[in-house]
């Protein structure tokens, strides 16, 4: 990806985001897990966001997690509040899906209705979809950010990706997992023991945010301070 267009290292970008309200990227998962607490998460997400004014960014999507809580954010903020950025092969796996349908667009369209799950946007890959969904965040107000709801092997990769941008000084969001019935411990105990074993710096071990409750996230988001251990380097095109 062309790194210059979702750095904060500019001071006009930086600037440019004032007076802009917040605006979120969900990372989650297609399904609703084998507990109903992944599925509540996601609705009490939803609540608080609406309740603090936050957009939504994610993977779009009408199933799982992602459905529960791109649907739940419509209901109460409206269509606006939503936008969904889903490769064109994804698609193809929405339930309902017409395989003699004149385009993926048009199935999409019809599929991902923008009164029940916001605006749309197909992309040709999950390239183009993680840089679209980064940049409307680092282009958003303050308290913008990255959440890890529930989710797997896309959600880690999804994640882990954001706090390596993060480290490297690609951009300075926060980014908070939110740890519903212990789903994330793993994760928290594997950055303690990269630390431990001298491959993450101890001051960078606070990039990844732990919230365990939905209030939580957004707080933490808003109290978001960058780690003194990230990488001060300069991201534009030569």
């Amino acid at each position: 990806m062309a790194a210059h267009r979702v750095s904060q290292n500019d001071t006009s970008s930086m600037n440019a985001t004032q007076g802009k309200g917040a605006v979120v990227c969900v990372f989650c998962g297609a399904s609703p897990g084998t507990s109903a607490a992944h599925m509540a998460a996601a609705r009490a997400l939803a609540h608080v966001f609406h309740a603090h004014r936050i957009s939504l960014v994610y993977g779009g999507g009408t199933v799982g997690i992602m459905g529960e809580l791109a649907r739940t954010l419509v209901a109460l903020s409206g269509p606006g509040a939503v936008h969904g950025v889903i490769p064109a092969a994804l698609v193809k796996y929405e339930q309902g899906y017409d395989p003699g349908a004149a385009s993926v667009e048009h199935e999409a369209r019809r599929l991902l209705d923008e009164a029940v799950f916001g605006r749309t946007t197909v992309v040709a890959d999950m390239h183009s979809r993680k840089q679209m969904m980064a940049r409307e965040v680092i282009q958003g107000g303050e308290g913008s950010g990255f959440v890890a709801l529930s989710g797997g092997f896309g959600t880690l990769e999804e994640l882990m990706e954001v706090v390596t941008w993060n480290q490297l000084g690609i951009h300075a969001k926060g980014i908070v997992v939110y740890n519903v019935e212990g789903y994330w411990d793993g994760l928290i105990a594997w950055v303690k023991t990269a630390v431990t074993h001298g491959f993450v710096a101890p001051p960078n071990a606070g990039i990844l945010v732990e919230a365990r409750s939905a209030e939580e996230v957004v707080q933490c988001l808003q109290e978001y301070q960058k780690s003194e251990g990230r990488f001060d380097l300069e991201w534009t095109e030569k």
